[in-house]
């Protein structure tokens, strides 16, 4: 955790050199996120999350904004064969820490109000984790089988109105979260919606 958080603080202060402007914030917001599969047997639903960190922007009209997140987010998975012999129901909980880096662009930049579009990588680490039977069967999955690292693109776009920040982003993984448990070949991508307010307390947008 610590090497993490100096990864971060370097990487802002190397492009802070570079850019000269910069801006320092909190965010807090929401997110839906789904688990994809390819079991005909097997269904999905979007799940209720959040998110809540620090963001930074760094540069002028074309910008970098690295953020540090935590977000919870999860999965509930339905098999859909006969109830008799095993359909079971299981609910994951994840809690990650989130290292998107982004690249923006201000196509409206005034002293009150900034239009921006954004798109980047984002690398994640799952640090907690919970599987959850919601019926009398016990299914597959178990915590030890999720990805610990996993990696997403992003893109979205975001709206400043003096010190305040609205971003909405859409986030798709790039590998498998949830591949294998036990017989069963999930192949699981995970899919972000996230939605959240940010408050500039450092600097200029």
């Amino acid at each position: 955790m610590k090497r993490i958080l100096l990864i971060f603080a370097l990487a802002m202060l190397a492009t802070q050199l570079s850019y000269g402007q910069f801006a320092l914030g909190l965010k807090i917001g929401y997110n839906a996120n789904k688990l994809s599969t390819n079991l005909d047997t097997v269904k999905s639903q979007f799940n209720s999350g959040f998110n809540v960190g620090i963001f930074a922007h760094i540069g002028k009209r074309l910008y970098v904004a690295p953020e540090l997140l935590y977000t919870m987010s999860g999965q509930v998975f339905t098999a859909s064969g006969n109830v008799s012999t095993n359909g079971w129901k299981q609910k994951i909980s994840m809690g990650s820490l989130d290292i998107p880096v982004m690249v923006g662009f201000k196509i409206i930049h005034s002293d009150f109000i900034t239009w921006r579009i954004e798109v980047g990588p984002e690398v994640s680490f799952l640090v907690n984790s919970k599987v959850t039977n919601l019926n009398d069967f016990t299914g597959p999955i178990q915590s030890a089988d999720l990805s610990k690292a996993n990696w997403y693109v992003l893109g979205g776009t975001g709206i400043d109105i003096l010190f305040l920040s609205l971003d909405i982003r859409y986030s798709y993984g790039l590998n498998q979260l949830l591949k294998d448990a036990q017989n069963w070949q999930f192949n699981s991508k995970n899919q972000l919606f996230m939605v959240s307010l940010g408050f500039r307390i450092f600097g200029s947008k």
